[in-house]
């Protein structure tokens, strides 16, 4: 039975791994929101097998980052100005409560933890390492979540803050909000280490909501670039008039192609046919 249970437990430990992989690559934009998600091509990315790779995949599905749909497969999620201001509005109130209720019961070993990260965390702000600064800062909400001691508390926060971090990361490509978030980080340590529970509440709900108005903003910027793109795609031209700019060498090899309308080339200045098809189509 002990030998049966290696295989499974490896298995087990691989897929957690490959999640974790994934996470930071849509976290950290790696995989951009909208994205579809390729297994041949993520396998040959991590490195792995589809095996693990499809239960990373159902986990991610779980946890609200990747999502199915119809006629296009699993992708990155994507949400929308409403979808992002609902969910930070709610994620306001949980790090309110959690910070509220973290002062009154969080031990003085775990102040001093909390301390610690954000020491560590303001060194890498100080180095503009943003992935090494977002994992300590994501690890003290976190830690605050979990002080307060409250296992109901804690999993409807995990479960909404999932679908947050890619943009909670995002929202510190600011230079100058980072540098306000760091600040805010501050207040927070030193509210929590004061017990003033009033206080580090405020200063959560204040911390979101601030996030909240960065990303709503960096959405409405990356709308019309959206928009131009999608409008910028190449023009094909089918049909006879494409036909008729083609040789007779080339006549078995028309049909199911696509004739792109083009200037002719040096080689075709000899040709009277083609030149002359060429300035029809002038």
């Amino acid at each position: 039975m002990a030998a049966n249970a290696k295989p499974n437990e490896s298995s087990e430990v691989l897929h957690l791994a490959v999640a974790q992989r994934l996470r930071a690559l849509i976290v950290e934009g790696g995989i951009a929101p909208g994205s579809k998600l390729n297994e041949r091509q993520l396998a040959e990315r991590l490195h792995v097998s589809r095996t693990p790779l499809r239960e990373a995949l159902k986990l991610l599905t779980a946890e609200g980052l990747v999502e199915h749909l119809p006629n296009r497969g699993v992708i990155a999620v994507q949400l929308s100005a409403d979808d992002v201001a609902h969910a930070f509005e709610v994620m306001a109130a949980l790090e309110g409560l959690s910070g509220e209720l973290a002062c009154a019961r969080i031990t003085d070993g775990e102040v001093a933890e909390l301390q610690a990260l954000n020491y560590e965390m303001r060194a890498h702000h100080a180095r503009r390492d943003l992935p090494a600064y977002y994992r300590l800062n994501a690890r003290i909400h976190q830690a605050i979540n979990r002080a307060a001691g409250n296992p109901v508390l804690t999993e409807t926060y995990e479960r909404l803050n999932a679908r947050l971090q890619a943009l909670r990361f995002r929202s510190n490509f600011d230079a100058g909000k980072w540098d306000i978030a760091v600040r805010e980080h501050d207040a927070m340590v030193a509210a929590l280490a004061a017990r003033d529970g009033a206080r580090l509440r405020r200063i959560l709900v204040e911390h979101l909501q601030h996030k909240r108005d960065v990303v709503l903003a960096q959405l409405k910027q990356s709308a019309p670039a959206s928009v131009a793109a999608a409008g910028a795609k190449p023009r094909v031209q089918a049909g006879p008039a494409a036909g008729k700019a083609a040789s007779g060498s080339r006549r078995n090899d028309r049909r199911g192609k696509i004739a792109l309308a083009r200037s002719p080339s040096p080689a075709d200045a000899g040709d009277g046919k083609r030149k002359r098809a060429s300035s029809r189509h002038a």
